[in-house]
């Protein structure tokens, strides 16, 4: 066993267990601070809090005969800054909008805004560069749900220079006005969001889902929302309730997303869990998802951000998560037009998903649109119903059901065409699937690069539900049919066995060099 530290404030401390587990440990280990025992339960990821600042501990954990220890330094702090001096009441019935603000503006750099218990009625709030936001146990950021109460980003707005633009809101990838969110970072750096409390979108089918693909004033806020930031961490909160996705870093870089929780009811429209979008540097670990649409989804803008800016999300590790009840454990695109690159996914748990890996793009999206280096490894699903999905002919967009979204024939390939490129599954376990096993629908006229699967065990429900594996047109329903590949370059199959299925275990047509190995 080792123990990592992960971050630590002035005020608290992340780190990892490695022993070898997904998301939890088997055994019950005993954590101790300096000596004073805490109890963290089972998660390899965890947090402890009330810690004092510019100070030197050691954490330690033990248990089923192993133990770890490691030692760290707090950060210094220059003052913490209390928000009900401000006059916020955090009773939850008057509005603390202005006074939770005034705090923020007025921490000095490397303070502490500090929310105690209670429930803060608020409206959008905007961070400053070079604080730490605690929201402490018991305290709740609940927000105000009237469309007149949130101010708009704008879309796009013209420079002086008449030749850039200044771009604030986003929806779907395209520059479009949106509400402010909850939380709100424009160009900030070095802050941290942490503590036990929780930010409650107070979403619900009578306010901000309603009616959900109807514009009405601007696209839906989400809960928290990083335009251009840098060195930011989001750590041991709870998020839930989102208007629409609920965590969403837009070209930024150098962030951390540590032991969160992040939920949403499973019938919330478009509650994306965390979608980094033209990102590079991006750490998830220990976060549990259970949302409305994908847990994590990785973007980078539809054709005009993607073409204009050039800027691939790249360099994300996502690991020791629990995805639950989403419509993707982890997916790609499909707004991706700025590419995808430098993808691991390892040491996750999956549960009952509609899939686990979702890869979703479609001709339009660009030359640019290239999805590289993409690694899963050390996966356990459960119920998932189906694991592993590519899917070149995603129907989104007004155009999604046109001949040249939807036609199997090879086209030209041009300045629309996306291109797949190396996709490795390592370590596989998923039992209990229903559609197929893997799903693999390249275009024909650029076909994916390579599949590598590797050491990968699947096995369908006993009762397995027929149903469609991805979103596209031309397809039959599926039921038990395995692993479906068209349109590969390459595909290795390394100690890959199916059970279950009906018809064949492997389905596999246009693929230019196949090797198939039983094992070692």
């Amino acid at each position: 066993m080792n123990l990592k530290i992960l971050t630590c404030t002035s005020r608290s401390v992340t780190f990892e267990i490695e022993d070898g587990n997904i998301y939890e440990s088997q055994e019950h280990y005993e954590v101790s601070l300096n000596g004073v025992s805490e109890d963290c339960g089972t998660r390899t990821v965890q947090s402890l809090y009330g810690l004092m600042p510019d100070s030197d501990y050691t954490v330690s954990v033990s248990g089923g005969g192993v133990s770890a220890s490691v030692g760290f330094h707090t950060e210094k702090e220059t003052a913490t800054v209390n928000v009900l001096d401000f006059g916020a009441s955090g009773s939850g019935t008057s509005e603390d909008t202005a006074f939770l603000q005034a705090a923020i503006l007025c921490c000095p750099e490397y303070g502490r805004v500090l929310v105690p218990a209670g429930t803060y009625l608020t409206g959008p709030l905007f961070l400053k560069s070079g604080i730490r936001l605690e929201l402490a146990r018991g305290a709740v950021l609940a927000a105000l749900t009237g469309r007149e109460q949130f101010p708009v980003l704008k879309g796009s707005i013209p420079c002086t220079d008449s030749k850039e633009e200044y771009n604030l809101g986003t929806w779907e990838g395209d520059p479009k006005d949106m509400y402010a969110a909850i939380i709100t970072g424009v160009g900030i750096e070095n802050v941290v969001i942490y503590g036990e409390g929780t930010i409650d979108g107070r979403a619900d089918h009578g306010n901000w889902w309603k009616n959900p693909k109807a514009k009405q004033g601007a696209a839906r806020p989400r809960t928290v929302f990083l335009n251009r930031c840098s060195n930011v961490i989001m750590e041991g909160i709870t998020v839930k309730n989102s208007p629409s996705w609920t965590i969403h870093p837009y070209f930024s870089e150098n962030l951390k997303f540590l032991n969160l929780k992040i939920k949403n009811p499973k019938v919330s429209p478009n509650t994306d869990g965390l979608d980094p979008e033209s990102c590079r540097n991006v750490e998830i670990a220990g976060v549990y998802f259970s949302v409305g649409d994908d847990c994590i989804a990785v973007k980078s803008g539809k054709l005009y951000m993607g073409t204009r800016y050039k800027t691939p999300s790249e360099n994300i590790e996502i690991r020791q998560c629990c995805m639950r009840d989403g419509h993707g454990s982890v997916t790609l695109g499909s707004e991706m037009a700025g590419g995808i690159c430098g993808l691991h996914v390892h040491r996750c748990l999956f549960t009952d998903t509609d899939r686990g890996l979702r890869i979703k793009t479609r001709r339009g999206r660009g030359k640019d649109a290239m999805i590289r280096e993409i690694l899963f490894e050390n996966i356990r699903m459960e119920g998932v119903v189906t694991p592993l999905v590519l899917n070149a002919f995603y129907y989104c967009d007004p155009d999604g059901h046109t001949p040249y979204v939807s036609t199997k024939e090879c086209l030209p390939v041009d300045e629309r065409t996306p291109y797949v490129g190396e996709l490795c599954f390592r370590n596989i376990r998923c039992e209990g699937c229903h559609a197929a096993a893997g799903f693999f629908y390249g275009l024909p006229e650029q076909k994916i690069e390579s599949i590598r699967m590797e050491h990968v065990r699947i096995s369908f429900a006993d009762n397995a539900v027929p149903a469609l594996p991805a979103m596209m047109d031309g397809i039959e329903e599926c039921s038990r049919k395995g692993l479906f590949i068209r349109n590969a370059k390459r595909a290795v199959l390394k100690d890959v066995r199916i059970s279950g299925q009906e018809g064949k275990a492997f389905d596999i047509e246009d693929v230019e060099d196949i090797v198939l190995t039983d094992g070692d």
